[in-house]
């Protein structure tokens, strides 16, 4: 951009103040063209970026309608079952062929929507239960096994010269879980189901997820097998020096009814094998901890530490401890305190579909809703538990 120059003609004569003006006037002149013209450009670039953010907008948003559109129909219909008992919806769904796997099953009841199941699932693992630290599978059959084999493959060195020895066959050895039905019973005024705004779905799971959870813990501690889970306590115990498979082996204290030594904790660490003592967890009541938590060394120092971190777990001689309230309290004869592999030790199998029933007439004015889904447990490893077994008086 330059200057217009300004020529004075013959005989004319032009004062500075007039020749400064008309150069000021062509330069402003010149600025405002160059100012459209940038103008102009950006203004073409927001509305390419305008396109192409909707198009990423739209892009985005389609997996997740799909999905929606997906899980509306099997919500809706449950929802409306559960408020109203009217389970044509669902029937609906039974019908097609694509949600088979929503019908109506052989013993009664139609399966919850996902989002329902997943929160209840949710919360059992995240009770404080030998569930959270046990191996947990899901099975589409009554029952699951366990292969165990009680030794290694045998092995040994060779030459080309010297004869081959033949080596030993492993022992194999068949651990059947049984499933069993565990149920729930919550119960809801009508009022309450006729409330649009009230999540009954959200109460439901909560209800359901409670009774479950209690009903598990206390199972895998101490079930018998009959009609239940088969928990570990339930299984014989013996002194570790004459421990055989088929047992849980324990180390004794020397007080009846209390530690005595504190070494004996030491002692039930290094009953355990090396190859489970990386994975393993104390587990103990709340009675039970409150009394260990005061022991400490021959040099004052605390056995016992709590958790550095929110959601960190206490610490016994460096291992972490669960505390599972169905474990039985320090008495006389009491298998107070567990340590072992629990992920190696027992195993939890069950079906991962939830089965829902409304019943409004056993319980007029209020609704009765039957929640069933079948779990099992059992020992999977006799060497991976460890107990510590207060005397008896």
């Amino acid at each position: 951009m330059s200057i217009p120059e300004t020529k004075a003609r013959a005989g004319d004569a032009m004062s500075p103040a007039s020749e400064m003006k008309t150069a000021l006037a062509a330069f402003v002149s010149d600025f405002k063209d160059f100012q459209d013209v940038i103008n102009a450009k950006l203004q073409k670039q927001d509305e390419r970026l305008t396109m192409l953010d909707r198009k990423n907008m739209t892009f985005a948003a389609r997996p997740v309608l799909s999905a929606a559109n997906e899980e509306a129909p099997h919500q809706k219909a449950i929802d409306a079952y559960i408020r109203t008992g009217d389970d044509d919806g669902l029937r609906g769904l039974e019908l097609d062929g694509k949600s088979m796997s929503t019908a109506v099953n052989s013993d009664g009841g139609y399966l919850v929507d996902p989002q329902t199941s997943a929160t209840i699932n949710s919360v059992l693992h995240s009770t404080a239960s030998i569930r959270s630290i046990a191996t947990v599978v899901n099975v589409e059959a009554t029952s699951y096994d366990v292969i165990v084999d009680h030794g290694d493959m045998g092995s040994g060195w060779s030459s080309e010269t010297a004869a081959m020895t033949e080596t030993q066959t492993p022992q194999i050895d068949r651990i059947s879980i049984p499933l069993h039905e565990l149920s729930a019973l919550p119960k809801a005024s009508q009022r309450l189901l006729d409330d649009s705004a009230f999540d009954i779905e959200g109460w439901l799971a909560g209800k359901i997820a409670d009774k479950f959870a209690r009903a598990e813990a206390a199972a895998f501690v101490a079930g018998d097998g009959m009609d239940k889970p088969m928990g570990f306590l339930s299984h014989p115990s013996v002194d570790n020096d004459a421990w055989t498979w088929g047992n849980l082996g324990y180390i004794a204290t020397e007080v009846p009814g209390g530690l005595g030594n504190p070494d004996k904790l030491v002692e039930v660490v290094y009953a355990l094998g090396a190859e489970y003592r990386a994975n393993a967890t104390f587990v103990m009541n709340s009675k039970t901890a409150g009394e260990i938590r005061k022991v400490k060394d021959a040099e004052g120092r605390f056995l016992w530490s709590d958790g550095l971190a929110a959601g960190e777990p206490a610490r016994l001689l460096g291992y972490p401890v669960l505390i599972a309230e169905d474990m039985p309290d320090i008495a006389d004869g009491a298998d107070a305190i567990a340590f072992g592999d629990f992920a190696a030790g027992y195993t939890v199998a069950e079906r991962p579909d939830l089965r829902i029933l409304r019943d409004p007439f056993s319980a007029k004015p209020n609704v009765l809703f039957y929640a069933t889904k079948r779990v099992g447990g059992d020992v999977s490893d006799f060497k991976a538990i460890k107990l510590l077994k207060f005397a008896a008086s």
